[in-house]
C-alpha cells in the first residue's frame, strides 16, 4: 500500500520518505519546486531545450541520489546546487548568453500599445544589463530573484562563503542601476 500524500510535510521529511520507496513523496517534491528549478534553468541557460534537457538530470540525480541524502542544510539549498553544477557542466559545453523570457516581463496588451511598447523597452534593457553582469553576480541575482533563495543558500549554491554571496547580489545590483540609467 503507497503512503497517503501529505503536501504539508516539511521537504527533508519528504526526501527521506522517498528514499525508504515512497514515491509520492518524490512527486509533492517535484510538484513543489519544479516551476522555480526551470525558472532558475531556464534564466541561466536562455535556451528552453537546454532547460528541459538539465531539469531531466537534476530530478534524475535527485532521485539517484535519495539514498544518500543527508539533511545537513535545507532541501532547496541541496536541489538548486546540483542545478547551479548542471547548469555549469552545460555552459562548459558551450558558451551562451542569457536570453530572459522579454514576453514574461511585458506589460498587458490589454492596456494598449504605447505601455506595451515601453514595457517592451525596458525588458530589453533589463536583458542586456543583466547579460552584462558578471557571470558570477548573475548567478547570484538570478538565484535570489527565480529560484527564491536566501543569501546563505546562494552562498552554499554557488560554493562561496556568505558575505562573497551578499556582495555579488550587491554588487549586480549596483550594476543593474548603472546600466539602466545609462538606458534612461
Amino acid at each position: 500500500m503507497a503512503p497517503m500524500q501529505d503536501n504539508s510535510a516539511c521537504d527533508e521529511e519528504l526526501m527521506e520518505r522517498y528514499a525508504r520507496g515512497d514515491v509520492t513523496a518524490f512527486e509533492v517534491l517535484y510538484r513543489r519546486h519544479e516551476l522555480r528549478v526551470w525558472r532558475y534553468l531556464q534564466r541561466e541557460t536562455g535556451n528552453r531545450a537546454t532547460a528541459q534537457d538539465l531539469m531531466q538530470e537534476v530530478w534524475f540525480a535527485v532521485a539517484r541520489d535519495a539514498a544518500h541524502y543527508q539533511p545537513t542544510a535545507r532541501f532547496t539549498t541541496w536541489l538548486f546546487t546540483i542545478a547551479h553544477h548542471r547548469v555549469i557542466d552545460s555552459l562548459r559545453q558551450r558558451r551562451r548568453e542569457v536570453a530572459i523570457d522579454v514576453e514574461e516581463l511585458a506589460a498587458d496588451p490589454a492596456a494598449g500599445p504605447l505601455p506595451a511598447a515601453e514595457a517592451h523597452d525596458r525588458s530589453r534593457a533589463l536583458l542586456a544589463a543583466v547579460n552584462r553582469l558578471p557571470e558570477d553576480q548573475r548567478s547570484a541575482l538570478v538565484l535570489q530573484l527565480d529560484a527564491d533563495l536566501p543569501v546563505d543558500a546562494i552562498a552554499t549554491v554557488t560554493g562561496c562563503s556568505f558575505e562573497t554571496a551578499k556582495s555579488r547580489l550587491r554588487y549586480a545590483r549596483t550594476r543593474l542601476r548603472e546600466l539602466l540609467t545609462e538606458y534612461a
